[in-house]
């Protein structure tokens, strides 16, 4: 009887001594609060699952951000849409893109500042059954992308370069850029437009290649931040870091090679290792500059193109 007196005293003082369950739920609540707080002061960059966002999945590997004295977060989403909602959402500061969305951004009331082009290329690929061997056959076929973006550009380029009607390629949306490779894999699509490495997944699995956006002379891959950061301190100086650990990642990349990084970019980007060590060898990352001049404008003359022309198309019959 003693023992058990013993116990349930000693069972009081060690619950009088710990937390209670109100303090725990308030310090559970100071934690979130907490975090919050610091996500909220954090410069926070919207990534997808694509090559083009290397230098910073490997700035972020090897701590260069904080090394370099910034609070730098990098946002993942399937998809280059979702990250857009997100920068208009101001859940993210910025954003890895491409001109056409960032020039949509603009359009629809949110500037932006370029900080960097990158090297992203589109690759228009058919699907190997479907016996697809030039452009022009696309004639009645499913083509997948993305509305007002590069891949919608590229699209219609490679349409109109072979004299197709717009309405005879069936343009189905797809986002997520590893659902619409699955979708490849699994003969759900007669085509697509895929950047990389996702573009080396489809030629390993033999589909044919036939337009490559770098034969236009487009450079449509851009990274970039909401315009009005730039009047902050605090924003400016975090930007700086990111630049900075841009730059000495594509350093990095450029010593080393992709295939020094194969395993990070197999694990970033949702493709095998032997993806990854298949990548064409003349990818090069260059320190961050503006896009150019030529490229904003190009996009951006598409775009308006294309709004009025849908905008025709909606008070012609009401179907989009």
């Amino acid at each position: 009887m003693k023992h058990i007196i013993l116990i349930f005293v000693s069972t009081a003082l060690l619950a009088a001594c710990g937390p209670s369950y109100e303090e725990q739920k308030r310090l559970t609540r100071e934690e979130r609060q907490r975090l919050a707080r610091e996500d909220s002061a954090a410069l926070k960059i919207a990534v997808t699952p694509t090559l083009d966002c290397l230098p910073l999945y490997v700035a972020q590997h090897h701590g260069l951000f904080a090394a370099l004295g910034a609070d730098v977060r990098l946002k993942r989403f399937a998809a280059r849409m979702d990250c857009d909602e997100a920068l208009r959402r101001r859940k993210v500061e910025g954003l890895v893109t491409d001109l056409v969305r960032g020039q949509r951004i603009v359009g629809l009331g949110m500037p932006l500042e370029y900080l960097a082009a990158t090297g992203a290329y589109w690759q228009l690929l058919t699907n190997r059954n479907a016996r697809i061997k030039e452009l022009k056959q696309l004639n009645d076929k499913m083509l997948a992308m993305t509305r007002y973006s590069a891949t919608d550009m590229l699209g219609d380029y490679s349409v109109d370069s072979v004299g197709l009607a717009p309405e005879m390629v069936f343009r189905i949306q797809v986002n997520d850029i590893v659902l619409r490779l699955k979708m490849l894999e699994n003969n759900e699509m007669d085509a697509m437009l895929l950047t990389e490495p996702q573009a080396t997944a489809a030629r390993m699995q033999k589909n044919p290649v036939l337009m490559d956006s770098r034969r236009t002379g487009l450079r449509l891959g851009a990274m970039a931040v909401r315009h009005e950061l730039m009047g902050d301190t605090a924003r400016q100086k975090q930007i700086e870091v990111l630049m900075k650990a841009y730059d000495m990642a594509c350093d990095s990349i450029s010593k080393y090679g992709l295939k020094g990084y194969r395993k990070l970019i197999a694990g970033k980007c949702g493709v095998g290792e032997d993806v990854a060590d298949a990548l064409p060898k003349d990818i090069r990352f260059e320190h961050a500059a503006a896009p150019r001049k030529e490229d904003i404008e190009r996009a951006e003359a598409w775009l308006t193109e294309k709004l009025a022309d849908d905008e025709t198309t909606r008070d012609d019959d009401g179907s989009k």
